[in-house]
């Protein structure tokens, strides 16, 4: 229901009505409904970043930087709802809700880096690092847009985020995108 509506026009009495359960048994698990939407997002997050944590870790950097973007991209296309939810937060600057949505894009920058040449010099160059992070910003934005604007296929996105990332590893690492 978060997906479809913003968090304040989602109630408990709508919440058990479509759970097809009584708001007593929901308070017994969820004590508040931002106790339940929190745990939503969690387990949203979790999925996204196990989708992508389940890319082989033996191919070539590139291949697997692609790879994991299009399980990215794959995992957003099935649940576009939920994806645009988690990432507009839907209940403002809840700090919860913010430490899930930073939760996945910090295990998401340390998956980009995981057994990569880069890893080395993003710890040690803050420009590179900044540049990593700013590219993750522009995953997420150009993928909501994607999810309610479709006008590029899968396969054109992936290539853009692909080529952006490879641009911006040029631009803030000279020395590692030409070595």
């Amino acid at each position: 229901m978060f997906s479809d509506r913003s968090y304040d026009e989602v109630s408990i009495d709508d919440l058990a009505r479509v759970a097809n359960i009584s708001k007593g048994l929901l308070y017994h698990y969820f004590p508040t409904k931002r106790d339940l939407y929190v745990a939503g997002l969690r387990e949203i997050a979790d999925e996204l970043v196990d989708a992508v944590l389940r890319v082989a870790a033996d191919l070539p950097p590139i291949d697997q930087v692609r790879a994991s973007v299009d399980a990215y991209l794959e995992h957003i296309a099935r649940h576009s709802r939920a994806f645009v939810a988690l990432m507009r937060g839907g209940i403002g600057s809840d700090p919860e809700v913010a430490a899930v949505i930073d939760s996945v894009r910090t295990r998401l920058f340390d998956k980009l880096l995981s057994g990569s040449a880069l890893a080395s010099l993003v710890t040690s160059d803050a420009r590179l690092e900044i540049a990593m992070r700013g590219w993750i910003g522009f995953v997420e934005a150009a993928s909501i847009d994607w999810c309610a604007n479709p006008r590029l296929s899968r396969s054109e996105l992936l290539d853009l985020m692909t080529a952006v990332l490879l641009d911006v590893i040029r631009l803030a690492a000279p020395v590692a995108a030409s070595g």
